[in-house]
């Protein structure tokens, strides 16, 4: 446990071990994980982190790792238990009950067809529970049909999306995992550790030695409904498949501007003082009296919205809604559908292959049948359920996909700033927030190479630590000594008391270190590093960064970053020593990594 700690780290090291050679994402023998970590569920802040890893749904070679929040990690750990392991698959559609010590599996084609709102509402309703009694984790129609992109939901306001795990719940005809627990998480030296938590909560919105605004301070009660324009200004602002800055500004605007119309709820997960999800009621236009609940990122109406060019607020709220509720990850969504919209609007496909469908920018009410008819694989929307690149290469418009490796980003648009690209690029479960922004400074936003491989690398260290911890990384991105304050609450908590930053920091690096011998053991080459969508290499039209791009230093800057990290750097794979130094060797055998 402690070279792992939980998880992220802990979920892979599971993988690595249960997976058998050769098996492929959805094949029943693969484990699909749920983890938390030793902080979920404790008075640490925002301790409701839980990650599913699985082999990665959308990249043959890499493991797949998607994060949630809510309350479902803290049940979990109030009922006994670390994580759970799925191995093999249903004949039927079931779903599992964890209620503290009992365990079940329970039939579940009563709730097949359903979307997330409606499964966990059922599912309460069938265990006679009031609302706030069990925390269902589910999968919706996209889960179901094992679409690429599908995610699984909970409480409402949260979803774990990368690597397509509901599509992987789907294969095992596994429809929901409700859970409830009663007791209390253990804690070896209790007082020091109330301390010690006490000190990180106080220092949520004080920023770091060096750093900006943490993030959690911007955020804090439903903050995107205010401080979107900050994306906006920068550039950074995912709409109309990365094309137009102006827009991009627009659609920001308008979202704040009906925000402060609206009503807006904050719904914090467990025991968080940050609160950035929120639900919004619409009190005005087509959709008036509609509460669609959000979570607390940009990413989810940016990419179900912003990017095809729907500006309409309500519009960008129902389609949100929508992809929660059907359970389709934004960023998939966004990366799909923005290829297709600007293809059309292109010429690049016509009404002739789209059957009759106006695909014009901003078309919400075509847009809505296309998705309905991917979630029924039927008339044009059936051709857009296969791999990103397959989809695109087959509609001749592959140099429109925005992708990394065959799967989606984290949909903003990094070009601006590089040394959030090249993380996206280089992230070892495809490309996900695997670095804080406030940890690389105002060095950041500048366009040239400076040393951002190494700080990518440091940064990546340390927040692949915080993920492993059960704890949200908006209570850690930016926050001041949240490094020893982490290292100090686990020690605390588990008794492990020579625990240290540098052990936290070793914990990061292996769990880096182990997502790519996955990778290499499942036939990872350096060229697969260069899988980038040609429109995240190519120069913005407008913003800040207008008229520049990266591409000319991604060799050099994927060079200096496998140099930094202990990786040969004609195949990316971690040396022998780097994995000798990190006690991984265990690992490596496992993997066939000699």
């Amino acid at each position: 446990m402690r070279k792992y700690i939980g998880g992220t780290g802990l979920a892979l090291y599971y993988l690595a071990k249960e997976t058998p050679a050769g098996a492929k994402a959805g094949d029943p023998e693969v484990p699909l994980i749920f983890m938390t970590g030793p902080l979920a569920g404790t008075r640490a802040p925002s301790s409701a982190n839980y990650v599913v890893v699985s082999l990665h749904y959308d990249i043959p070679y890499a493991p797949g790792a998607g994060h949630a929040h809510g309350f479902w990690a803290a049940f979990l750990k109030h009922a006994g238990y670390e994580g759970i392991i799925i191995s093999g698959a249903s004949e039927k559609p079931v779903y599992l009950v964890i209620d503290d010590n009992r365990i079940e599996l329970r039939d579940a084609q009563a709730f097949w067809g359903h979307g997330t709102r409606e499964t966990e509402r059922l599912i309460k309703r069938e265990l006679g529970a009031e609302e706030d009694q069990f925390s269902v984790a589910c999968i919706g129609q996209a889960g179901e049909a094992r679409l690429h992109g599908a995610m699984i939901k909970n409480d409402r306001n949260h979803g774990a999306g990368k690597g397509s795990p509901g599509a992987i719940m789907g294969c095992k005809k596994l429809k929901a995992i409700a859970v409830r627990g009663t007791g209390d998480v253990a804690i070896a030296h209790r007082d020091g550790f109330l301390d010690t938590v006490a000190q990180w909560e106080a220092n949520l919105f004080v920023a770091d030695e060096g750093c900006t605004t943490p993030l959690g301070a911007l955020w804090h009660d439903g903050g995107m409904t205010r401080q979107h324009k900050v994306m906006a200004d920068r550039g950074m602002t995912a709409v109309k498949n990365l094309t137009d800055y102006e827009f991009g500004r627009a659609f920001s605007q308008a979202y704040m501007d009906a925000c402060k119309e609206w009503i807006v709820t904050p719904k914090p997960s467990y025991n968080c003082k940050i609160a950035c999800a929120y639900d919004l009621k619409i009190t005005s236009g087509q959709f008036a009296g509609f509460t669609a609940s959000m979570c607390g990122g940009g990413e989810p109406f940016e990419g179900a919205a912003g990017m095809i060019g729907v500006i309409d607020p309500g519009q960008m709220i129902a389609l949100t809604d929508l992809y929660d509720d059907i359970g389709i990850e934004a960023g998939h969504g966004g990366s799909l559908m923005g290829m297709v919209f600007e293809a059309y609007n292109r010429g690049i496909i016509t009404k002739e292959d789209t059957g009759g469908l106006d695909l014009t920018w901003g078309n919400y009410e075509a847009y809505t049948e296309l998705v309905q008819q991917m979630i029924e694989r039927r008339d044009f929307g059936g051709k857009l359920t296969g791999d990103m690149k397959d989809v695109a290469r087959a509609l001749g418009a592959e140099d429109l996909l925005v992708h990394v490796k065959g799967a989606s980003i984290n949909i903003h648009d990094w070009r601006p700033r590089w040394a959030k690209l090249l993380s996206q690029i280089v992230a070892g479960t495809g490309a996900c927030h695997q670095i804080e922004s406030p940890r690389l400074h105002t060095d950041e936003l500048k366009r040239e190479v400076g040393d951002k491989p190494e700080k990518v690398f440091d940064g990546q260290k340390k927040k692949l630590w915080e993920d492993n911890l059960g704890v949200c990384m908006f209570a850690c991105s930016g926050v001041k000594h949240v490094l020893p304050l982490a290292a100090k609450s686990v020690a605390t908590a588990t008794g492990w008391n020579d625990f240290t930053e540098e052990d936290a920091l070793r914990v990061g690096e292996r769990t880096i270190n182990l997502m790519r011998l996955i990778a290499v053991s499942r036939g990872f080459t350096k060229s697969n590093e260069f899988d980038v969508g040609k429109r995240l290499l190519e120069a913005p039209t407008g913003g800040p960064a207008a008229g520049v791009t990266m591409a000319p230093h991604l060799e050099e800057m994927v060079n200096r970053y496998y140099a930094v990290a202990g990786w040969d750097v004609n195949s990316g794979c971690p040396k022998q020593a780097t994995i000798k130094r990190l006690d991984m060797e265990d690992v490596a055998n496992w993997l066939g990594i000699a």
